[in-house]
């Protein structure tokens, strides 16, 4: 019987230990992950899945560099918004069910308000690449933090270029009545008549409109100085570029940081030729840049699209926090997302305790089939 009992007693201890063994392997073995949300079906896919392949080339270069102690990989949760508000909550839900302690994402505005909402409940980091709308970082939301610029900086850069630099007088504003668009257009029309540059209408369009013959109608017989386009995407941007051309609109044209893709050289060809975007300084030449150029070259065979290194940079940021703070508890990692101070591929990264990032826009103009930095926003000069 003593016997019998030592036997238990070892046997006893020997489980004991294998399990302990076991929760270390278990601890070794969990996987982070990082979600993303975006448009990834839709007209405004391509840049939702720029942001897709911005976050998960930013995964690949930590992983490269090995890892985050803790954690044996790292890996991207992806979801598809559709730039509908109704599917963005869902997309949160389904990452929140994933377990993801942060987001990357929304595109639109009217996207990622309202799925932060639902991330705020669980307090869930999101990280946006694209939505420019003051409201985002404006409802006091902690875990909320923003990478690109805002619309009520990019508005006024935009009307001071129209004034300082071409000289405009008179504008007509189109926008397709999304929060982003159509925020973004009221502010430029506040902007430009608080300088003297009368705004002759400022008319709307529909999200999925294919002929804009109607409002291009009243804008060729208004007659401005420069056409403001603020629409969603490029794809309805270049549609418009080409129908104004096609009915001999020959004002200055002008798009927002929607429009500004590559995809709208490559859809309007030489319509586009000479038209100005307002979009942020990002320095193409910079080594951090052509880092990432080169990774998303090698990834997906295309250069990088408009908000793929804003995307990069967002999870670089969260990813460099987790690994400071040595943990995914929201609070320490905030913390350390405020201390940030680095050099990224899209901007000097420093986040403001709203959560905001500060803005930098340049204008830049289509020649020879490219965006050309024309015009810095910050020091007034030519470039």
């Amino acid at each position: 019987m003593k016997r019998l009992l030592v036997l238990a007693v070892a046997l006893l201890a020997l489980g004991l230990l294998l399990a302990g063994c076991g929760g270390e392997e278990k601890k070794a073995e969990q996987v982070l992950k990082i979600g993303t949300m975006s448009p990834l079906t839709g007209p405004y896919a391509a840049d939702g899945n720029d942001i897709r392949q911005g976050a998960e080339i930013a995964v690949e270069v930590v992983n490269e560099a090995g890892g985050i102690p803790g954690f044996s990989k790292i890996e991207i949760v992806s979801e598809d918004t559709a730039c509908d508000p109704k599917q963005a909550v869902a997309a949160a839900n389904k990452l929140i069910n994933e377990k993801v302690p942060a987001v990357v994402g929304a595109y639109c505005s009217s996207s990622t308000i309202p799925a932060s909402e639902t991330l705020a409940e669980e307090n869930i980091f999101m990280l946006t690449p694209a939505s420019t709308n003051p409201k985002v970082t404006e409802r006091g939301l902690k875990y909320m933090f923003r990478t690109c610029g805002r619309d009520d900086h990019q508005a006024p850069a935009a009307v001071k270029f129209m004034k300082d630099v071409e000289g405009v007088k008179t504008i007509f504003i189109v926008d397709d009545k999304t929060t982003y668009s159509q925020g973004l257009a009221e502010g430029v029309a506040a902007a430009a008549e608080a300088v003297g540059i009368q705004v002759l209408e400022h008319d709307h369009v529909n999200q999925g409109d294919k002929d804009y013959s109607a409002v291009l109608t009243k804008v060729k017989a208004a007659n401005p100085d420069l056409f403001y386009i603020s629409l969603q995407n490029s794809a309805t941007g270049a549609l418009m570029v080409i129908q104004a051309k096609r009915m001999g609109i020959d004002a200055i044209l002008m798009g927002q940081d929607a429009v500004y893709h590559p995809k709208l050289i490559e859809i309007a060809k030489g319509d586009s030729e000479g038209m100005f975007c307002t979009f942020g300084a990002i320095d193409k030449d910079a080594p951090k840049y052509k880092e990432f150029q080169s990774k998303y070259k090698a990834k997906t065979g295309n250069e990088p699209g408009a908000y793929s290194a804003y995307a990069f940079d967002s999870a670089t940021a969260y990813l460099t926090a987790v690994k400071a703070a040595g943990t995914t508890e929201p609070a320490k990692v905030r913390e350390e997302l405020l201390k940030l101070d680095f050099t990224g591929a899209s901007k000097q990264i420093n986040y403001q305790e709203n959560g905001d990032s500060g803005s930098n826009y340049t204008v830049y103009k289509i020649q020879d089939g490219k965006f050309v930095p024309y015009w810095n926003s910050l020091t007034g000069e030519k470039l």
